[in-house]
């Protein structure tokens, strides 16, 4: 075995060094394939009889009226400015070139070059070394712990915008999530539950809202004539729709609240029933989640910070579902400055994935400190002290993250209802964040000021975000085309880091414009443009021409002769 394992390197070596010949050798074996396409045609002048047939089309050519080529270069010009239509319209959906992607995918293996790594798996640091990139999923989707409610919230935006929110992807990854918390895992699936399974998949809100209370409907009628196992499963469906209808139908917090208390009474019930205690925890913990949020937006801050932290009291283990950063925003919310340091205390650990409401929250504290005295002038004369230091590391930490957050925070860019998911480091949690934290950071006297005045800071210690980060892993490349299925397309998606226009956009783009004004030129100035170009070709086929004379001169007669008979 340890044979064996010591061959694969030394054969994988010799691989990667035949593959590195034959492409460093493929550009010479170019040039040689140019240079004979050059004698055979010079050999083959005569017997083919080239030169006629190049006086003839000449003749030809001479014969044609400005006309031809005003329609030309005309063509010439559309269909170079649908290229770039279309390679416009590629770039800003896809974020690539469409030539540039078909010439990787297909072209580079039969050049021998390497296909692109995937996200796992070894990439070239700065100094050239090969590192291992972290196993973990850069691109995993979460549950926003702040999302608002599709009747109250979502609902209303769309009848005042006539624009909707939310994407089909994001619904559909709702869904999922709805029928993985709240549907009974019974032995045998009761008709209620197969109604509210087919609710929670139904694209349709109507659709969703009418199957809510065929299950209702369904639960009154049966709750008399089934056993206690069985009833659990009724109640536990019968919940489901209140959190539905709740979610959905209801057009006000309040109204919503009023059914989630419903539902936390049926939830209740089977809390205590002690059967299927995973999917009643779920179901439980969602509905007083959901009773907190209601609390924070009807401005029972204090009610909501304490229903919070009894859920996580009562469910310690529960720390997947982020309540925390509920938490963190009701308490700033009340200005509880000190229990949100014991918060981050608690979460902002090196074990624990972070997220941007965690770094940007520990950025604001530090900078609240100071950002009431800074000035960069003053700075810049005396320096920064340790206090100012330490914010502007924080700050600096908290764009590392997520570099998409302060131009929200700054108003840089507009901002949008967010998704029901988000993506780590993405533009959907910027989004997530700055919607809920932007009033906080206006509260912080002078916190803005000092974010604007040092943020961009952060690219300076990292200029390849992608290869390598300064305290974060490197900056995941995916993040933009999972955004935008998750952000609506009326949002213009953030990228970092900041993309160039492809080659092949810029080359269309001067091809159309050059034809065009070819085009322009020949039907306005004929006799002029015709004089161009015959200087332009001879000028062009001169050098052609002096190779020629130069064989002529270097290989004696009866040697080409004697070539050509052959």
């Amino acid at each position: 075995m340890e044979n064996t394992a010591g061959s694969n390197p030394q054969s994988n070596g010799f691989t990667e060094k035949l593959k590195s010949w034959l492409s460093w050798s493929w550009t010479y074996v170019c040039f040689i394939w140019f240079g004979m396409v050059l004698i055979m045609i010079y050999v083959l002048w005569s017997p083919l009889k080239l030169q006629e047939t190049l006086a003839s089309a000449s003749v030809f050519l001479n014969t044609l009226t400005p006309k031809f080529y005003v329609a030309l270069t005309g063509t010439s010009s559309l269909i170079s400015g649908l290229i770039l239509i279309f390679e416009w319209w590629y770039f800003r959906k896809y974020g690539t070139s469409f030539i540039e992607q078909v010439s990787v995918s297909h072209l580079r293996p039969l050049l021998g070059g390497v296909e692109s790594s995937s996200a796992t798996g070894l990439f070239t640091s700065i100094n050239g070394e090969t590192e291992l990139r972290p196993s973990v999923s850069e691109c995993k989707v979460w549950r926003n712990p702040l999302n608002l409610f599709r009747g109250a919230e979502y609902n209303r935006y769309t009848w005042v915008t006539g624009k909707e929110p939310l994407t089909y992807y994001d619904m559909n990854l709702s869904a999922q999530d709805h029928q993985t918390f709240f549907t009974g895992d019974t032995p045998q699936l009761r008709p209620e539950d197969a109604v509210m399974q087919k609710a929670w998949r139904e694209r349709n809100p109507q659709a969703r809202i009418r199957a809510a209370y065929q299950a209702l409907e369904m639960n009154q009628e049966s709750v008399f004539f089934l056993s206690t196992i069985i009833l659990n499963a009724v109640l536990m469906s019968c919940a489901a729709a209140y959190v539905l209808l709740a979610e959905e139908e209801a057009t006000t917090i309040t109204e919503a609240e009023r059914l989630f208390r419903k539902a936390l009474s049926i939830g209740k019930c089977l809390y205590s029933a002690q059967r299927h205690r995973n999917r009643n925890i779920n179901l439980l913990v969602y509905i007083k989640r959901r009773l907190a949020m209601c609390a924070r937006k009807l401005g029972r801050v204090k009610e909501a910070v304490k229903m919070m932290r009894d859920l996580m009291k009562e469910f310690p283990l529960l720390g997947m579902l982020n309540i925390h950063e509920n938490l963190l925003e009701a308490l700033l919310e009340l200005q509880a400055y000190a229990d949100v340091q014991a918060v981050l205390a608690k979460y902002d650990d090196i074990s624990l994935p972070k997220s941007a409401t965690i770094c940007y929250t520990s950025a604001l504290l530090k900078a609240r400190a100071v950002s009431d005295k800074f000035s960069p002038e003053a700075a810049s004369r005396r320096g920064l002290s340790s206090a100012e230091m330490n914010a502007v590391e924080a700050i600096h930490r908290a764009v590392e993250f997520n570099p998409h957050v302060p131009k929200y925070l700054l108003e840089m860019k507009s901002l949008i209802l967010p998704p029901e998911h988000i993506l780590k480091r993405g533009d959907s949690e910027a989004v997530a964040y700055a919607f809920f934290h932007l009033q906080h950071w206006k509260r912080a006297e002078g916190a803005l000021n000092l974010l604007h005045c040092t943020w961009e800071g952060t690219f300076r210690l990292i200029p390849y975000p992608l290869e390598k980060g300064h305290l974060f892993y490197p900056y995941p490349g995916c993040t933009e085309t999972a955004d935008r299925e998750l952000l609506p397309s009326f949002h213009e998606v953030s990228v970092y880091p900041k993309k160039e226009l492809p080659f092949f956009i810029l080359f269309t783009a001067g091809l159309c414009s050059f034809t065009a004004m070819l085009a322009m030129l020949t039907h306005q100035f004929p006799e002029l443009m015709g004089v161009f170009a015959k200087a332009f070709f001879s000028t062009l086929f001169a050098p052609l021409g002096f190779f020629a004379d130069k064989m002529e001169s270097f290989m004696p007669s009866s040697f080409w002769h004697q070539l050509t008979r052959i």
